[in-house]
């Protein structure tokens, strides 16, 4: 298992225009050539954004994106369509597939926080699609097959054991709380990568919202 604290991500965005960008893995200038990827996840990155700002249009293809709102309310519009509100408790995936074009903003009046991941697709190319599921229910785990990989939301109470899925790649990434995660203590932002996974659980320190991404080998 490697721990990666919360204050070791790459800052990003644009502070001066109220986009605040953290990212777990190699991204932009931040060019690291040992942190570029752990199984299918390419980037996890914390998004603070400032009330009426944003991302511009721009594009993403052969990228499987998956969006979790932490505080606020995130504006989707996309170039086949969609213009969806994501809120806390959704689950939302962009499929780039062959090239895709989206805006992300903030367009409410409190400040917004979300964690978007980029997995890779096991097949580029293709057609783009979109899904949002509404208030995705504790330990009720999100198919990604395109990507080989099954995201788990755990929401706890002090004091809760929970186990967390076995398999080739495991990434858990604490949104809130804390947690003792086989023998490390974990703080918002902070993260584990554990390979081979097999009987490892969690016990939260606190009230806890952690996600799960149970990964194949590849």
């Amino acid at each position: 298992m490697d721990v990666h604290r919360a204050d070791e991500r790459y800052p990003g965005g644009d502070p001066a225009t109220g986009i605040v960008s953290r990212h777990a893995f190699s991204f932009g200038p931040h060019y690291d050539p040992g942190n570029l990827r752990f199984g299918a996840l390419l980037a996890c990155n914390e998004e603070h954004l400032a009330p009426g700002t944003g991302f511009d249009e721009h594009p993403h293809s052969h990228t499987e994106i998956v969006t979790w709102v932490v505080e606020g309310e995130l504006t989707h519009r996309d170039s086949t369509g969609h213009e969806t509100l994501v809120r806390p408790g959704d689950v939302q995936r962009l499929s780039s597939a062959g090239g895709v074009r989206h805006v992300e903003r903030n367009d409410a009046a409190v400040p917004l926080t979300f964690v978007q991941m980029w997995l890779a697709p096991l097949d580029p190319g293709g057609d783009p699609s979109y899904e949002i599921v509404r208030g995705i229910a504790d330990s009720t785990p999100y198919a990604l097959p395109q990507a080989g990989a099954m995201l788990h939301v755990r929401r706890l109470t002090p004091g809760e054991r929970t186990a967390v899925p076995d398999g080739a790649y495991l990434y858990v990434h604490v949104v809130r709380g804390g947690v003792r995660l086989a023998g490390a203590e974990l703080a918002p932002g902070d993260a584990a990568r554990i390979t081979d996974a097999e009987g490892v659980d969690a016990v939260a320190l606190g009230e806890a919202e952690l996600l799960v991404w149970e990964m194949a080998g590849r």
